[in-house]
């Protein structure tokens, strides 16, 4: 009989008001699988009874005594335009400090550092120790003036993209206007540039929207208005805004939604429309000419926890609930199948397209579908089929209130629970 060396446990302290950072840690500690962590949420103990500590708020906060001691144990938030106030006040921490709002990466990058720095207080001698901390100590200081490179570059494109959507959406707004013929009337083959250069000015309005959303997303608090709604209306909405694309390239568009039970689907409509209208204007674009689209939805079990979202690995926990607590929705088409090793880089804001017909980066309009879905507790992500590839999220289901109303469908979208084939070529 083999027996496994049980792995170390690791306790991180997150001294924070915030939920939401103490779920992005567990989240990134999830993915290092040698340790075994503890995380708790809260304000800490007398002594230094954890192995790292992570600091929010600290302008309001006054440190114990013990902090200054074992400053190699910590991490500070702190607002840039608190910095020079905070290193003032607590100068043991300078080596240790993360500007707030913290990005994903950086948090990963530094939690990453912190568990190499535990692993090497346990096992090295003094001297070791004492060069590697020198060490870390000048590649922080880089990153923190890093981060100021990072967060100005942010607000000017913030700002850059800003300006864009003003022109564009007069641009427009007169194309709008000449295809009315307030202005006096147009031939045929005139109003069809028009609208080819309103669909045109449309798209790049869209892209400017997804570019400021990315830039200042993470920099603003989150006003996702959760309404519970019927996903088949925003479905059949986003169908509409995609049908000029699908038309072009004659491909069929299949739907078949299940109704998610005796619970509630809780989202933004148009946030949701937005997710739809993404991957769908994705589908359209990889998919071959006389192609197909396929969008699922139904409810599904969602483990949190698993590492991967088609992991096979079920716990005893989730094996003995039968009870879906999400509803899943896949966007399948029969395009060119997504290369393994890019299914997770597909989705980051920086990664792009090697050439037209490459599906290894996704451009924009995936990053902002993780940002959203984020925003919703839920989850997306990409796999291959055998026909071709797969986009897929989730999102929470929520307990039915006693005496709700289930929430009303419009009499375009009755037909959702059945399956529908709607052709690009008819009017939708």
């Amino acid at each position: 009989m083999e027996f496994q060396t049980p792995k170390p446990v690791v306790s991180v302290r997150v001294v924070s008001e915030d939920g939401e950072l103490g779920a992005s840690c567990r989240e990134i500690m999830a993915a290092h699988a040698t340790v075994q962590w503890r995380i708790t949420v809260g304000f800490p103990p007398a002594g230094p009874e954890d192995d790292l500590y992570i600091w929010d708020g600290t302008d309001a906060l006054v440190f114990p005594e013990w902090v200054r001691g074992t400053a190699g144990k910590h991490l500070f938030l702190v607002e840039r335009k608190r910095l020079a106030e905070f290193q003032e006040r607590a100068p043991f921490a300078q080596g240790s400090i993360l500007l707030k709002p913290v990005a994903q990466p950086t948090l990963t990058a530094f939690l990453g550092l912190a568990i190499a720095a535990h692993a090497a207080r346990i096992s090295s001698t003094e001297s070791l120790r004492a060069v590697r901390d020198q060490m870390l100590q000048c590649v922080i200081q880089a990153n923190l003036r890093l981060q100021e490179y990072d967060q100005d570059r942010t607000n000017f494109l913030a700002r850059a993209v800003h300006d864009f959507r003003a022109p564009l959406t007069a641009i427009n707004g007169y194309c709008g206007l000449l295809l009315e013929d307030a202005v006096g009337p147009l031939s045929a083959e005139q109003k069809e540039v028009l609208r080819r250069m309103q669909q045109s000015a449309q798209r790049l309005s869209k892209l400017a929207v997804a570019m400021f959303d990315l830039s200042v997303g993470r920099f603003r608090r989150d006003d996702t208005d959760l309404q519970c709604g019927d996903l088949r209306d925003a479905v059949h909405q986003a169908i509409h805004e995609i049908s000029p694309l699908a038309l072009e390239k004659q491909i069929q568009i299949a739907v078949d939604l299940a109704a998610p039970g005796d619970r509630d689907l809780r989202f933004d409509h148009g946030q949701m429309v937005q997710v739809l209208v993404n991957l769908l204007d994705n589908a359209c674009k990889f998919t071959p000419r006389g192609g197909y689209v396929e969008i699922r939805g139904f409810p599904w079990m969602w483990e949190r926890r698993t590492a991967g979202a088609f992991s096979k690995q079920v716990e005893r926990r989730v094996r003995a609930m039968r009870e879906p607590n999400a509803y899943r929705v896949d966007v399948c088409d029969s395009g060119m199948r997504i290369d393994p090793e890019f299914l997770e880089e597909i989705f980051e804001e920086y990664t792009s397209y090697s050439s037209s017909g490459d599906r290894s980066g996704g451009g924009l309009g995936l990053a902002i579908c993780r940002m959203i879905l984020s925003q919703h507790q839920g989850r997306v992500w990409a796999g291959n089929l055998e026909h071709g590839p797969v986009f897929s999220f989730v999102l929470p289901l929520h307990q039915r209130t006693t005496g709700a109303v289930e929430p009303a469908v419009s009499s375009s979208t009755q037909a959702g629970l059945k399956r529908v084939t709607i052709h690009a070529s008819s009017q939708y």
